[in-house]
């Protein structure tokens, strides 16, 4: 399987090759050169098996240049019930996504967060951490990872790489914009591989800076810079398993169809669902939920693709999704276009310089229905009613994130037919934002055990202005 870049840049480099690399030579991201087709057999023989070898099965279709034998033992040492082992009371670990069913083959939660972080991040970067030490071993390399997080990624890439040979990480984030739970869960990490930045800006600021080190081609080569944010193919990849996963348990044949709504701010997430169905997979409608920062519901409705400046990005109850620059957009964009990367870089001419483009008038917006999306979104009103609401109806506790999922599944209803089961995909567990819980339920969240006091744990963390040649010098003193 070879890969190509979103904006046309001529190498055609194997999976290994990208996996270290993030972005691509020109600032584009990374896509397979064509989709692989999963045949009704494949399909049959898929929905018997475990999330472990489902895994194996769809990851084979994208990397080849790791021994077949090599990828099962990834695949078996990332997805085990012991690290994904906090699914909710009554569903089972073992499983690793179960779907939890709010109203029985109607509407359901497929289940994400069952690992270590509780945040669905952690389905991807687990296998990530183990590729990332897999790869560099064979090479005799290292690498020092730059990411940006709105909230979850950050501690998703940090308990997945903390004690990781070869490997330090450097994340960004936006100082006093997440949780005090999730704050905690990065910063109270004292391993000697992680180091912690949080920026005084938004989450978009942190993102700039992690593009901006990239595209820095003699810096990124001289101090081994990799990415685990979405721009990570191998994220995006690992993530398309759990939609072919949620389909086997919604439906009981594969003449059924389903629709999956996800909460959605870079864009990664729903862009696994883009490309399971592109693959083949039997998915009606792909429903997009944002929060108030609705660049990317604006463009679904509009056709404009006009990102915010940070001064225009809204701090919500749902911290996750407050993106106003949605990485993974162009993956699909690229698709939308004919995958015309003279098209791409373009459009993405106009938004790197702080612009917007608009497709509203051309050919290529006018197929947009031919994806099968729709989108909506919420408020921190609605993500409250709609906690409150789940609680008292169906005696489940969602997160902030979940719930933006379920109010615009809810809204856009109408656009699935009939006899269609909705999955929303769960993007956290309550215990990650136990403010907006407490004030929609008036009571606590549940959290494990394990993770009880995690907030008064001390914490290591740097405070630093969003300058790019800043963050450049406090990597360069500690590699």
């Amino acid at each position: 399987m070879k890969y190509l870049s979103t904006r046309g840049h001529a190498a055609r480099p194997e999976f290994c090759d990208i996996l270290l690399g993030g972005l691509a030579p020109d600032g584009g991201l990374y896509l397979p050169e064509s989709y692989p087709q999963i045949s009704r057999a494949e399909l049959d023989a898929w929905r018997s098996l475990s999330y472990v070898d489902l895994a194996f099965a769809i990851l084979s279709k994208f990397i080849t240049d790791i021994p077949a034998a090599d990828l099962k033992a990834i695949c078996d040492r990332t997805y085990t019930a012991e690290v994904y082992r906090f699914a909710r009371p009554g569903d089972d670990a073992a499983e690793i996504t179960p779907v939890h069913w709010l109203e029985a083959g109607k509407l359901g939660l497929l289940e994400l967060s069952n690992g270590p972080t509780l945040a669905f991040k952690d389905m991807a970067m687990q296998l990530l951490g183990n590729l990332f030490e897999y790869v560099l071993e064979r090479r005799g390399e290292t690498i020092n990872i730059l990411g940006a997080t709105s909230g979850d990624t950050g501690s998703a890439a940090e308990y997945a790489m903390r004690g990781k040979h070869a490997v330090r990480v450097f994340m960004l984030s936006p100082h006093g914009k997440m949780s005090a739970f999730q704050r905690a869960q990065m910063y109270s990490l004292q391993d000697e591989n992680i180091h912690n930045i949080a920026v005084t800006g938004m989450f978009d600021d942190a993102q700039d800076i992690v593009k901006a080190v990239s595209n820095d081609a003699a810096f990124k080569a001289k101090y081994k810079i990799g990415a685990v944010n979405s721009i990570n193919w191998a994220r995006v990849a690992a993530q398309i398993v759990y939609y072919f996963k949620g389909y086997f348990a919604a439906t009981r044949s594969n003449d059924e169809q389903v629709a999956f709504c996800v909460p959605s701010g870079n864009f990664g997430n729903i862009c696994a669902g883009h490309i399971a169905r592109q693959m083949g997979l039997p998915v009606t409608r792909l429903i997009l939920a944002t929060n108030e920062n609705d660049v990317l519901d604006e463009f679904f409705r509009t056709g404009v693709y006009r990102p915010r400046k940070a001064a225009e990005t809204h701090v919500t109850s749902s911290p996750s999704m407050d993106i106003s620059k949605a990485s993974n957009f162009e993956r699909f964009v690229f698709d939308l276009v004919g995958r015309d990367p003279k098209r791409v870089a373009e459009l993405w001419k106009a938004v790197d310089a702080g612009g917007a483009f608009d497709l509203s008038t051309s050919a290529d917006f006018a197929r947009i229905g031919e994806f099968a999306f729709v989108s909506g979104c919420s408020s921190h009103a609605g993500r409250v009613a709609t906690i409150r609401k789940v609680f008292e109806q169906y005696g489940t506790m969602i997160d902030t994130h979940t719930a933006d999922g379920v109010k615009v599944a809810w809204d856009c209803a109408g656009s699935v037919p009939e006899g269609v089961p909705v999955l929303v995909l769960e993007t956290a567990l309550p215990a990650k934002f136990a403010e907006t819980i407490r004030e929609a339920l008036g009571r606590e969240p549940e959290r494990p055990a394990e993770l009880e006091g995690i907030e008064k744990l001390p914490q290591r963390v740097e405070l630093m202005a969003p300058d790019v040649a800043a963050v450049k010098r406090f990597i360069a003193e500690r590699v």
